[in-house]
């Protein structure tokens, strides 16, 4: 699978936003839907879970979805399979991130240009924690 066509310098500069909300943040620690919100957590972002099977996830209260959180978000990070990631996007466009993040190997063209033409940035098939590790 691709990857989005963001230099280096690009990933940087997105990583220095800090307010992230992750769709499909898990309870299950083995998870990379767990681990990696959790690591951004100790290393300095503030994670927001978006998960409506669960009321807490690591002490942060949960939400049914992105537009229901009441405070800006700066990146939606979306843990679900491509073929699911369109509604997500759709909603998380109504808060208006400044970039949508699909982890690794995580791709939807449909979804992608809907975030674009509503003037969000995309990265997709990339995982922020190895790019956290990576470039910081």
């Amino acid at each position: 699978m691709e990857s989005d066509l963001h230099s280096d310098d690009e990933i940087k500069e997105i990583l220095k936003l800090k307010k992230v909300a992750v769709i499909g943040m898990s309870k299950n620690t083995s998870k990379a839907a767990h681990y990696v919100p959790r690591y951004l957590s100790e290393n300095g972002f503030d994670i927001i879970p978006v998960n409506p099977s669960s009321d807490e996830i690591l002490g942060k209260k949960c939400y049914d979805s992105v537009s229901k959180i009441e405070s800006d978000i700066d990146i939606v990070d979306i843990f679900r399979p491509s073929d699911e990631v369109l509604p997500f996007v759709k909603d998380a466009i109504r808060k208006r991130p400044k970039v949508i993040w699909l982890q690794e190997g995580i791709h939807n063209l449909e979804a992608e240009e809907l975030a674009r033409n509503a003037g969000i940035d995309v990265v997709f098939n990339r995982c922020m924690l190895a790019e956290h590790q990576r470039l910081c």
